[in-house]
């Protein structure tokens, strides 16, 4: 066995073992845990919209546990402001009564950050965090401080509850890898929840691997090669989501306004490549494009006047564009 299959083995059996330890305490939620490791092993960020008790902050909180990296939750108000994220300098006294500044780091210094109902605090206060979040960096008073690594943030929007609420920018939610839809659980996943929730036995989250491991892990599937083919997907799939192209089909020539940015085709392929490994593959096939792309798309496509008044979903939307792209990569093939 070569060092790349041996590595990636090691990849698949490090997933395995992170999800299966997030599924002790997270009661379904399927389509989200897998994407919130993908995009953690991917260096990307999440949006996660659900309404409350849903476990959002304790999937953070879990998978910060798992891997050993400090956990930091920001409740985000109309009145916090950008140093009670960022930080800020703080006088000191020193000898002979000489005074300093000192660097009080704020919140978002942590490996794992929960910045719970972003969409309530201004937006100065929300353009300090996502600046964070991109430049990997706080700067206070001209100075410039490095965030740990890794540094994942979830952010959570509460979809029932618009008013006093400052949405994100489109160029803003562009910051995101992903946007994730936390459903409701069935009746037999609230069963089990109230079973773990209410009796005497309490799930114990076990560390699995540590920064360093997920750092190694990301460095890996970098190295995954992506086909043309599934290349040539990823980029029809991102340009035919713009109205004005020519490949676009019928539903998002009269239903969208707004097309992806190419960040959407980056964070695709990106994804594509951890999804792949945590599969066993090292190669990135068109089905692990087409797994990742409600998740990559959905924050990116902005629907028209005309499809909000006809009730039509930006799911919906990515679902036809995703069909009418297989079909016409297999007419090709």
């Amino acid at each position: 066995m070569s060092d790349i299959e041996s590595a990636a083995r090691e990849f698949k059996i490090s997933f395995d073992r992170l999800h299966e330890e997030i599924k002790k305490v997270i009661v379904g939620q399927t389509d989200v845990i897998e994407p919130v490791i993908v995009a953690l092993l991917a260096g990307g960020h999440v949006l996660l919209e659900g309404v409350p008790g849903l476990g959002k902050t304790l999937l953070v909180r879990t998978l910060a546990e798992a891997v050993g990296l400090k956990f930091s939750r920001i409740q985000f108000t109309p009145d916090l402001m950008p140093a009670d994220i960022t930080g800020t300098n703080l006088i000191e006294e020193a000898e002979h009564g000489r005074r300093t500044f000192r660097f009080q780091p704020g919140p978002i210094f942590a490996g794992l950050v929960l910045a719970d109902e972003v969409n309530r605090a201004t937006p100065k206060t929300q353009s300090a965090m996502l600046e964070a979040m991109q430049e990997k960096s706080v700067s206070v008073s001209g100075q410039s401080h490095l965030l740990p690594t890794p540094f994942f943030v979830m952010a959570t929007q509460n979809p029932i509850e618009q008013e006093g609420t400052y949405p994100l920018p489109e160029a803003q939610l562009d910051r995101f890898m992903f946007k994730l839809i936390a459903a409701r659980p069935t009746h037999e996943e609230m069963d089990l929840i109230l079973t773990r929730t209410t009796g005497s036995e309490l799930s114990t989250i076990a560390k699995v691997i540590t920064g360093e491991s997920i750092l190694q892990m990301r460095e890996l599937a970098r190295l995954v090669p992506v086909a043309p083919e599934v290349r040539a997907f990823a980029i029809r799939l991102t340009m035919a989501s713009h109205p004005e192209d020519a490949l676009a089909p019928d539903d998002v020539k009269q239903f969208v306004r707004c097309g992806a940015s190419p960040r959407a085709a980056q964070a695709m392929v990106a994804a594509a490549k951890v999804r792949a490994l945590s599969k066993g593959r090292y190669n990135v096939s068109i089905e692990d494009i087409q797994c990742l792309a409600h998740a990559a798309l959905r924050h990116r496509i902005l629907v028209n006047y005309e499809g909000i008044a006809e009730g039509i979903s930006t799911d919906r939307l990515i679902a036809s564009l995703i069909a009418d792209t297989t079909n016409a990569i297999n007419r090709k093939l």
